[in-house]
């Protein structure tokens, strides 16, 4: 079995505030009021987590096949149920990838890799929500 990291705690700060420190250290306030909006709100936390996590693998997966990138982002849109639990339903992110030659191939493989190998999140949501990926190419302009 791994060994366990630290643990993220969470500190409450007030007025529907925390602060969320991570086992690596690094802190983020979250506000938990639906009106508030001083910071983000857990879910939003969640969704971005996942966002980074397959971003980094795609990213990742293009470098190492020598892809010139040259700017790239993931849109997440999500469904959520109406009653509670308000779980996550369906998760839809959107890769945008731009840069010189982008071979549509290689980011449609970038992106099955990180949605059916390595990216932890989306294996974590994966048993609740339905994943849905697909990928825009934009190119760069030859100046």
């Amino acid at each position: 079995m791994e060994t366990p990291t630290p643990p993220t705690v969470i500190r409450y700060a007030g007025d529907e505030m925390f602060i969320a420190t991570s086992a690596s250290g690094h802190s983020v306030a979250v506000d938990t009021k639906s009106a508030g909006k001083s910071a983000p709100g857990p879910l939003e936390l969640f969704i971005s987590g996942l966002g980074c996590c397959t971003a980094t693998d795609v990213i990742s997966v293009l470098q190492k096949k020598r892809i010139h990138v040259t700017s790239y982002r993931v849109e997440i849109h999500t469904h959520r149920r109406e009653e509670h639990p308000r779980r996550f339903e369906r998760i839809e992110l959107k890769h945008i990838v731009r840069g010189h030659d982008i071979s549509p191939e290689a980011v449609a493989r970038a992106i099955e890799l990180s949605t059916d190998k390595y990216c932890s999140a989306i294996a974590t949501v994966r048993a609740t929500a339905e994943i849905v990926t697909s990928f825009e190419i934009e190119k760069e302009d030859a100046t």
